[in-house]
């Protein structure tokens, strides 16, 4: 090239400005659940967004990679996810009045390393037939002897039930979480197996009346043929507990250490709690909103109203062990009706 043409391509590059970086997101969360927020966010800002769909070893990838790590983005659900990521040191924390102003306290970090998307409640789904209504109004209903051997579960060990249990840890301490543990076990139909969708074809099958499942799944089964009937067979209950509300956890995002496009990342995390995007996210997700005043889908709204728990998220983390040694001591996992 000679000079000419070298001083015409740095002047055609002054004139365009910096290049735009891309944004990089490590997420255990499927590429196809979120592509269409990330879709927006490229139309509004010009900025592109790059999906790498880790579904295991998240943390180990961020470790081994360093500061090397080409992640601006981490997106994991619920608060076990979020706070393993946390305490392995491969985030940092992010000061945003836009992002403290759109999130409740309780959804979000106190020291602004993780950030709450949406949530979701864990709920009770109940045979419309053999279930009737009233019969379940909160958590502690679960460990009375009146559904022996008529609740599926999935593992005491999965994180929705362990943070669950925390939940119950933070209202009635260990040792009520403790009995209520055992009395759930105890009204198990089968050993616990499979996931949340699992559960509900077992309630479809006959196979025991109530389980506890997350409220997104409704959603998804609705809309899939194959799985449509089992839906159809039950109905959400937003039980509470007896001194609190329903309990809920997170979808959410943190930015890494590394984060070499940490100002196109910054700009992606604020429009995540936009109303526009909260609402994309509430249609294609089937989960509820952070930011106040967002719209639900019609299809979520349909199961009704609920207050959600006021524990802080933080406080469940802290929960987490005590929930794993109690669902270990009792031997939730390998109980079985004789």
């Amino acid at each position: 090239m000679n000079l000419r043409n070298i001083l015409l391509a740095s002047t055609c590059a002054a004139i365009a400005g910096p290049a735009i970086a891309d944004v990089n997101i490590y997420t255990t969360r499927q590429p196809e659940l979120i592509q269409p927020v990330m879709d927006a966010f490229t139309a509004e800002t010009g900025i592109g967004v790059n999906l790498s769909f880790v579904d295991d070893g998240i943390v180990e990838r961020l470790r081994a990679e360093g500061t090397r790590s080409p992640a601006d983005l981490v997106m994991t659900v619920d608060i076990a996810n979020l706070m393993q990521i946390v305490d392995a040191g491969v985030v940092q924390p992010v000061e945003s009045d836009v992002l403290t102003s759109a999130i409740p306290a309780e959804l979000r970090s106190d020291d602004n390393l993780w950030f709450g998307l949406t949530t979701r409640a864990r709920v009770v789904y109940a045979s419309k037939e053999r279930v009737a209504d009233g019969e379940v109004t909160t958590y502690e209903d679960l460990a009375d002897e009146r559904w022996a051997g008529r609740i599926c579960s999935r593992s005491g060990l999965n994180n929705y039930n362990l943070a669950l249990l925390s939940a119950v840890i933070a209202h009635k301490g260990e040792d009520g979480a403790r009995e209520w543990a055992a009395g759930l076990r105890e009204n198990l139909a089968r050993r616990p197996e499979g996931n949340d969708r699992a559960q509900v074809r077992a309630i479809w099958a006959g196979e025991c009346d109530i389980s506890l499942t997350n409220t997104y799944y409704m959603g998804q089964m609705v809309n899939d043929p194959e799985q449509q009937a089992w839906a159809e067979s039950v109905r959400i209950i937003f039980p509470t507990f007896e001194d609190g509300g329903t309990h809920v956890n997170v979808s959410g995002v943190a930015m890494t250490t590394s984060a070499p496009n940490r100002d196109e990342a910054l700009q992606l995390m604020e429009f995540l709690v936009s109303p526009a995007a909260q609402q994309i996210y509430a249609e294609t997700n089937y989960e509820y909103p952070v930011l106040e005043g967002a719209a639900l889908s019609d299809l979520v709204a349909s199961w009704g109203e609920f207050t959600p728990d006021d524990v802080d998220l933080n406080e469940l983390a802290s929960h987490r062990p005590a929930s794993v040694r109690i669902m270990e001591e009792g031997n939730f996992d390998g109980y079985s009706r004789r």
